[in-house]
């Protein structure tokens, strides 16, 4: 009688597991058409973001979709990447960086650094301090910030995110926020 009792759970476990398996193919099967919108969900948030490191990040995406159609990696390990890729993204929002750039200003090329301030503000300057500005989104372009303020803002942002000084609030003009289309 027990022995009976324990071959019927072992049946009714093991079609349990067999209905389990065929749902796994299922969500494979959906899995994948999620993960190329959620790219496609990235890449148009990249283009619509601050352009900083534009190379970097867009290459990120690229990356990721040559990785979505290979075979040989798993789905799980798809899904991973992408997640990576979605929190480094993230944690552009809530940092402070510096990097070096090259910049097409008025008809001249200009070797600048260029101060990202989470995801509301892209700044830059030249080592000798002579040029300064920062984007603006409504204009697309890089615009002169002509203030001696604004300036040693910039200048005082720079070192911040060098760890030269500690950080401190920065009186730097900032974009208005906006409901992207």
């Amino acid at each position: 009688l027990v022995v009976g009792f324990q071959v019927d759970n072992q049946e009714l476990e093991l079609a349990v597991l067999h209905e389990s398996l065929d749902q796994v193919g299922v969500v494979e099967r959906q899995i994948m058409p999620l993960m190329i919108r959620m790219l496609d969900g990235l890449e148009r948030f990249i283009g619509l973001d601050v352009p900083f490191l534009l190379d970097e990040r867009l290459g990120r995406v690229e990356r990721l979709r040559v990785l979505m159609e290979r075979a040989d990696v798993t789905l799980a390990e798809k899904f991973r990447r992408l997640t990576e890729a979605f929190q480094i993204e993230n944690d552009f929002g809530r940092t402070i960086e510096i990097y070096k750039d090259t910049l097409d200003l008025a008809g001249a090329t200009l070797e600048v650094n260029v101060l990202r301030l989470g995801r509301i503000g892209l700044y830059y300057q030249t080592n000798d301090a002579s040029a300064t500005g920062m984007w603006d989104a409504d204009s697309g372009a890089w615009v002169p910030l002509t203030g001696g303020r604004d300036r040693a803002e910039v200048r005082r942002g720079i070192r911040i995110a060098r760890k030269l000084v500690a950080p401190d609030l920065l009186l730097l003009p900032v974009p208005a926020p906006e409901v992207a289309p």
